[in-house]
């Protein structure tokens, strides 16, 4: 310490290190204080600062430095024992009189020195011994410090490291959990029972903790997300079973539940939830597995009865959770044969329902209860026996339970109009798990579910039916609420339509009941675009309500037009008697015409026109719907109409990335038939704004008119070329561009080298149509097609590369200068690796557009600080472009 004159003053730096609020003031205390993290020297150091310090900061900079010194693994065997031997003599005689946060540190030093000598020295394995010999003691405070060191050295065995290969993580954690962790976990059931009494809620929140901690291990070497369904087993060993077919391992956990302290009673379920997920195979007979499922049900059932502790939102949370791993891990027959099984689906059905009807406190929560649900009715089919499996009599309530919260929640919260992260119809992975158990309720009992759909919808369509004739003056906050709720109906029959299950009733008769409620929305797009409501695209909830239809056409399209739409006549039959919809084709028209209108209404809400389009290129995409398509006058009319009057999208700025997607849909449309003819009459309004741009002056080159008329052009011409799948249909593109449009392109490059936001679409146009997918690249043998491409490339390259290394470094590097280098490069390994010239005849010739665009190519490559290379990580990649380019270059040579 020869910067410090006494341990006070480091006591003092400690002080402002943990404690300061001048930021200025830690940053200088943490980099005199480093040393003792970083040089080994000072490990002697730590020590003194142990044995002598008076503040808990500087003995906790002492514990934190030491636990960096052993990560790094360089220190040597009887240095690191050295250690081990004197912290654990430390917490023997000192722990008891630390602060909290100091124990815990020090613990953790002695557990990672444990785990990085775990095969180096056999007394590394003794951490056990010595923390079972804590719990011997007296003292109450010495049996505290002993679970706490067996609850962070399984946390330590079970986390991996950055600093130790996880091949070794994994052998540790094996040999770990093959010699100590059952003994861990029967110390905490011990200490659970011994710790029932009056105790301070400190002691039972580390035994249950720790057995928390023994029922987390990653057992099999692969770590799970609890929130996926990935969550599905507990792989406990065999040596396990005996300890699990114990009643009293269960019923320890529902007691401590009962605890007040809700920490306590939360980690208590915890466990629970990964006792019911443990795998079948441990119980090797029936009435074992079936003696645990018993007591299991009835520890939710007495909490279902008493409602105990359910009031804390943590516990309800993994209540339902628990609930919820009921059927994921054993059978409905298994269900059916506990005794009181009636009982306990009764009021798991009444639990279900309150928590419906508490929307707003456990929307979270419900998930978990509709996954138990659903997979109860989907298992009826493999039912066998003559035992009830009383569903019939609950689950119609539970869907119709669901169906009015939905409803509910619109009138009570969504009233306002305006946009809100949390709610449902605004967040899709929300709304997508709310939905994702429903189809299956609602199929189970289907006619009397769509009947109660029906029911609801009726009402709400006469009313905004009768909204649409009356004045746009009227009550905007009724009306919006009359959204919402159709939008929330609208989400559940799509939802429904998504799934076509056969459990309850016959397939015609599925198909009847998908007519019945398709034809309420189907009813409903006519009168979304009629009247008042034509005015209301800016509104939110109209944008909601829209969205809904568009998902509801998807998931309807997928089941029933097109391909499916042979085995749906009964479907069709139905609608044709209902609106008239006699074929899949006139429904087609109905959505193709919904399509167009939001592509012509909502100018400025982008992610109504997203939603609308991707429903569009999934039409496109498919072979028969794509030729169906080219059938109806509503196509006809947008591939003949593709401009920014009839689609004023292609205006807005906010939906500019949407131009690509349109264009690429457009042209897979327009390549499907077969016509020059066709393509130059599709290209006629892009021409005209070609020819508009190329009549300007250099000088307006700079008016934000005619930069954004540049960009859109490059955008749709991008979207154009990502379409073009084939040597003739490239050819139609390429004739188009080449060679009149090619000046347009490298006058504007020369121009606004600046302006990144018009090199980046022109750049991103040139790195697809230079893209040899599917050999669409495949020109005559005897063309020169290949080589002119690749010149009127080099002269981008160059123009581009040449200018915008003179250019000055400015605030957003990346967007200014790297992004484009990227993107350039990218450009010319794509026409380099493209197979469609030979760059041997640029040699020949004498011609320099190889040479000057390898030349640009490096100079851009080159000018980038490594600094910068390592901090954009998109910046990075461009290196592996460079060292493509030079090898390819290198073969073409000598070859």
């Amino acid at each position: 310490m020869s910067s410090m004159e006494s341990l006070a003053q480091l006591e003092v730096l400690c002080e402002k290190l943990y404690n300061s609020r001048d930021s200025a003031e830690r940053a200088h205390a943490e980099s005199t204080l480093k040393c003792f993290s970083e040089n080994s020297d000072y490990i002697s150091q730590c020590q003194y600062i142990l044995d002598n310090a008076s503040t808990p900061y500087a003995l906790m900079l002492a514990s934190t430095s030491l636990v960096k010194q052993v990560s790094d693994r360089s220190l040597s065997l009887q240095l690191r024992l050295d250690i081990r031997n004197y912290v654990m003599n430390y917490l023997a005689a000192r722990g008891p009189k630390l602060q909290n946060f100091v124990t815990i540190s020090l613990i953790q030093l002695a557990c990672r020195i444990t785990k990085f000598g775990w095969f180096d020295d056999d007394r590394f394995r003794e951490i056990f011994k010595e923390a079972t010999d804590f719990l011997a003691l007296a003292s109450q405070d010495h049996y505290l410090i002993g679970l706490k060191i067996l609850n962070f050295l399984v946390m330590e065995m079970n986390q991996a490291n950055s600093a130790m290969p996880l091949t070794l993580h994994r052998k540790i954690a094996t040999s770990f959990k093959d010699q100590f962790l059952l003994q861990i976990f029967q110390i905490s059931l011990t200490s659970l029972h011994q710790l029932k009494s009056e105790v301070p809620d400190e002691l039972r929140r580390v035994p249950i903790s720790l057995a928390l901690r023994c029922l987390s291990f990653d057992f099999v070497g692969s770590p799970v997300d609890e929130s996926s369904e990935e969550f599905g087993t507990v792989q406990l060993p065999a040596s396990w079973r005996p300890l699990l077919q114990d009643p009293s391992t269960v019923q320890i956990f529902f007691d401590y539940y009962k605890v007040n302290d809700t920490s306590v009673s939360k980690e208590a379920l915890e466990c629970l939830v990964r006792l019911a997920s443990v795998r079948r195979s441990l119980f090797v007979e029936d009435p074992a597995r079936s003696q645990f499922l018993s007591h299991l049900m009835s520890g939710t059932r007495e909490i279902l009865q008493t409602g105990q502790g359910l009031a804390d939102h943590g516990n309800y949370h993994e209540f339902c959770r628990l609930l919820g791993r009921f059927k994921v891990n054993y059978q409905l027959s298994e269900l059916l044969n506990v005794e009181f099984y009636g009982e306990w689906l009764g009021l798991v059905a009444e639990f279900t329902t309150k928590s419906l009807l508490s929307w707003q406190w456990a929307s979270n929560s419900v998930y978990y209860l509709l996954s138990l649900w659903s997979r109860l009715v989907t298992s009826v089919p493999y039912l066998k026996g003559d035992t009830p499996s009383l569903l019939d009599e609950t689950v119609p309530k539970i869907t119709e339970g669901f169906i009015t919260s939905r409803i509910n929640s619109v009138q009570a919260s969504f009233a306002d109009n305006s946009p809100d992260p949390d709610n449902p119809l605004e967040n899709a992975e929300s709304l997508q798990d709310q939905l994702e158990s429903l189809p299956y309720l609602c199929r189970f009992k289907y006619e009397s579910c769509s009947l109660f759909i029906i029911n609801i919808m009726e009402p709400l369509l006469q009313a905004y039916t009768a909204r649409s004739r009356l004045p746009a003056s009227g009550d905007a906050a009724e009306l919006s609420v009359i959204e919402g709720q159709i939008a929330w109906m609208v989400h559940i029959i799509a939802a429904i339509l998504k799934i076509r299950q056969t459990v309850g009733c016959s397939q015609d008769s599925q198909e009847l009941f998908d007519a019945e409620l398709a034809a309420r929305v189907l009813q409903l797009i006519n009168i979304t675009d009629t009247g008042v409501h034509a005015q209301r695209y800016q509104e939110i909830s109209k944008q909601r309500l829209d969205r809904a239809i568009l998902i509801f056409v998807q998931n309807f399209r997928r089941s029933y037009v097109g391909d499916q739409a042979m085995h749906a006549s009964k479907l069709y039959a139905r609608l044709s008697e209902l609106l008239g919809l006699t074929d899949h084709l006139v429904l087609l028209n109905v959505i193709v015409g919904k399509i167009a209108t939001n592509l012509k209404c909502y100018a400025e809400c982008e992610d109504v026109i997203d939603h609308t389009l991707s429903l569009f290129q999934e039409l496109a995409s498919g072979y028969m719907t794509g030729k169906l398509l080219l059938k109806l006058e509503s196509t006809k009319f947008i591939i003949a109409n593709h401009s920014r009057e009839n689609f004023p999208f292609l205006e807005e700025y906010r939906c500019v990335r949407s131009r690509t997607n349109f264009y690429y849909i457009l042209g897979c449309l327009v390549f499907m038939e077969d016509g020059p003819v066709k393509f130059r009459s599709f290209m006629e309004p892009l021409l005209q704004v070609a020819v508009n741009l190329e009549a300007s002056a250099d000088a307006a080159f700079r008016t934000d008119v005619v930069k954004y008329a540049f960009t859109g052009l490059m955008r749709d011409l991008r979207g154009i070329a990502m379409a073009t799948n084939s040597r003739r249909t490239y050819g139609l593109l390429f004739d188009w561009l080449y060679p009149s449009r090619m000046p347009l392109l490298l006058r504007a490059i020369s121009l606004l080298t600046d302006e990144p936001e018009v090199t980046t679409p022109l750049l991103k146009f040139m790195s697809e149509f230079v893209l040899n997918k599917a050999q669409r690249l495949t020109f005559d043998s005897s063309s020169p097609n290949g080589i002119l491409l690749f010149r009127e490339i080099s002269k981008l390259i160059v123009a581009y590369g040449s200018r915008i290394l003179l250019l000055p470094n400015g605030t957003n590097i990346y967007r200014s200068k790297y992004k484009g280098i990227w993107i350039s490069l990218t450009v010319l390994s794509r026409a380099l690796c493209g197979n469609y010239v030979n760059f041997g005849v640029f040699e020949l010739y004498g011609d320099r557009a190889l040479a000057d665009a390898l030349d640009i190519s490096l100079k851009m490559t080159l000018s980038i600080p490594l600094s910068d290379i390592l901090t954009f990580k998109k910046v990075s990649s461009y290196s592996c472009h460079l060292w493509n380019l030079v090898t390819i270059v290198f073969l073409c040579y000598v070859c």
